[in-house]
């Protein structure tokens, strides 16, 4: 029987270990067929490829820099909007929120979650440009003389981008947010009500316990819009420059290979392309190693802090 036993964790151990391995074969091999078909790329650009601005498949220039920037740049306006409404839906419907309303307010952000793309786009042409436009418009001359604010009054631009990229990662980070949330244990809440604390410092305790779980859902809502396409590409305006601007039209990597991968006449123009993703792909895997690193260092700072005092024996 202990035989028996034993040769079955053994196999369990196996089998479970076999997707673990899985998963990094995937990922190896995504990575591998990426950096092959890319090679022609590789080879005539180098690293400038990285650097270069110009984006010319007509002469056989080809450079990613304006595409990382806008890729970057929505990404990370996106998460300046959406994690403090993310955050603020995660906790009232987990803190605050009457019983009765609180299973429709969590379908409601869920069901955010699964309307497609498309239709996001859709959205952002037919109400969220005009909306950009008539903001862009009214704002003073000498606002829109600055490089932040500059730009002709298409609609179409960045901060479209960034707002229908907002938009789709709030129920993505709300989601776990709340989830992390609810796994506080009671015991935190009571402790600083004991103390005198008010509701709001309750729940400020509350948060400051689940800051390595809130910093994890804030990271996977931004790797879910540097990945985005669609709706990206239908409102951001599609021109491969960098400008600090809101409001100028500018491009993505997602949106590059969406819009131009079926144009690839020649094999640099497909290779550059494939690179293209092969570079969203290294800056996906080095945004989560540096959340991953962030976690850890708050977790270990959280021990370090909570760590009890030693108990001195009184003379």
């Amino acid at each position: 029987m202990r035989r028996s036993s034993s040769r079955s964790e053994l196999a369990f151990r196996l089998g479970i270990g076999a997707f673990g391995f899985l998963i990094v074969a995937i990922v190896c091999t995504i990575g591998v067929v990426l950096a092959v078909q890319s090679m022609a790329s590789i080879r005539k650009f180098g690293l400038n490829f990285w650097l270069t601005r110009t984006w010319d498949p007509v002469a056989g220039q080809f450079g990613a820099l304006p595409f990382i920037w806008g890729t970057l740049y929505s990404s990370l306006i996106a998460l300046l909007i959406a994690t403090p409404i993310a955050l603020g839906i995660a906790v009232f419907i987990s803190e605050l929120c009457p019983p009765s309303l609180r299973q429709p307010f969590v379908f409601l952000t869920e069901l955010l979650a699964a309307i497609p793309s498309i239709v996001y786009g859709l959205w952002g042409i037919f109400v969220l440009v005009p909306a950009v436009r008539t903001v862009e418009r009214a704002l003073p001359a000498a606002v829109r003389a600055t490089p932040l604010f500059s730009g002709p009054p298409l609609g179409l631009g960045l901060l479209s981008a960034a707002l229908v990229l907002a938009v789709m990662v709030v129920p993505f980070i709300s989601s776990v947010s709340r989830e992390v949330l609810k796994s506080v244990p009671a015991a935190q809440r009571e402790a600083a009500y004991a103390l005198g604390a008010t509701r709001f410092e309750a729940i400020r305790a509350a948060l400051f316990y689940a800051r390595t779980g809130i910093v994890g859902a804030v990271m996977l809502g931004f790797g879910r819009a540097l990945g985005e396409t669609m709706a990206v590409t239908m409102v951001i305006g599609n021109n491969p420059r960098i400008s600090l601007s809101l409001f100028a039209p500018q491009y993505t990597m997602a949106a590059v290979i969406a819009n131009e991968f079926t144009e690839a006449a020649d094999e640099l123009y497909l290779s550059a392309l494939v690179e293209i993703g092969l570079v969203l792909f290294i800056i996906t895997l080095l945004v989560n190693s540096l959340s991953r690193l962030l976690i850890w260092s708050m977790n270990r700072t959280g021990r370090v802090i909570t760590a009890p005092e030693p108990v001195h024996a009184s003379a």
